[in-house]
């Protein structure tokens, strides 16, 4: 009973304290399914796993749940259908379908669970374009990789995951990845991880959006580089000429979509000399206030472009900004 002002009374005995919530349980560990096809439920669950898995299991547990043979499953059957995607991918989509871009998420999987659940999951009717910089720096870039891997076999179609610059044997090595992999898989650690660096290779550069509308991890890449002929630059008998800085005039020309997709893209680090550079400069290369094309100095990689380039990169391939 209360009194009349609203105060309790305190012959009363308190109130019951609320039910404690159940404890989810420990989820089963995760199974390939036998017939190879990964559905929305499926996907459903396993996002559920992850992230029960990553708010309530140690990292060196994370085996007992997905286990070794799985992620390698997993990774191969992603590697197969990225493997086939040209280094730009063509998304086309119909007028009553939504195109979601999405920049570097960097481990950090329950921003990732929620981005998907509030912008809607991949379907007929909602196409993402994930620009890349999936692991390192967060804790679980492994489980985000997986995650998005899952999707893409199951809607390869409707999930395209382009590569971005931490997808490489140097930064993973650097900023996290390769120690996450090796903590959480021990003794298969290194295997695990060279299987994750395998798929990277795998990974397109680029997209295309409606037509008009270009995405890639860094921007700007220069033409493909024609290394002097023997006649042009004699070299020394057993030596090939290797392109640096200096070669400025030779190096720093735009480049076109067509060599881009002509381009080498199953490298672990992209090469910062040599001829195969469009890689490089697709992962690394940064805007610049300053016009022209010049040496990314900073990064000791890629470029710098300006605006004038960027009207000049729009223009030649009846691209637009929006």
């Amino acid at each position: 009973m209360s009194d009349p002002d609203g105060a309790a009374d305190p012959s009363s005995p308190p109130p019951p304290p609320p039910p404690s919530p159940s404890p989810v349980p420990r989820p089963a560990p995760v199974e390939w399914p036998e017939d190879g096809v990964l559905t929305r439920d499926w996907v459903a669950a396993f996002t559920a796993t992850l992230d029960w898995c990553s708010r309530n299991l140690p990292p060196d547990q994370l085996p007992s749940v997905l286990s070794a043979d799985f992620v390698r499953r997993l990774l191969l059957a992603a590697a197969v259908i990225l493997h086939r995607e040209p280094n730009i991918v063509r998304v086309d989509p119909r007028p009553d379908q939504a195109v979601v871009v999405v920049g570097d998420v960097h481990g950090q999987l329950h921003d990732v669970i929620f981005l998907l659940r509030d912008a809607g999951f991949p379907s007929e009717e909602r196409i993402f374009v994930f620009n890349g910089d999936y692991v390192d720096r967060g804790a679980w870039g492994l489980e985000t990789l997986l995650l998005l891997l899952a999707w893409k076999v199951s809607l390869p179609n409707r999930v395209f995951l382009l590569r971005g610059n931490h997808e490489s044997k140097y930064c993973t090595s650097v900023y996290g990845f390769e120690r996450e992999v090796t903590v959480k898989y021990k003794g298969q650690g290194s295997q695990v991880y060279r299987k994750f660096l395998r798929c990277f290779e795998d990974l397109p550069l680029a997209s295309i959006i409606a037509g008009c509308v270009y995405t890639a991890h860094g921007g700007i890449f220069r033409g493909a580089v024609v290394l002097p002929s023997k006649r042009a630059k004699r070299a020394k008998k057993g030596h090939r000429h290797v392109l640096s800085s200096t070669d400025d005039p030779i190096t720093l020309k735009l480049g076109s979509l067509d060599e881009l997709l002509k381009a080498r893209r199953t490298v672990l680090d992209p090469p910062w000399e040599g001829s195969n550079l469009i890689p490089g400069d697709v992962l690394w290369s940064d805007p610049s206030m300053d016009k022209g094309l010049s040496l990314n100095k900073e990064r000791g990689i890629g470029l710098l472009w300006g605006p004038d380039i960027t009207q000049q990169f729009l223009y030649t391939n009846n691209l637009k900004i929006t």
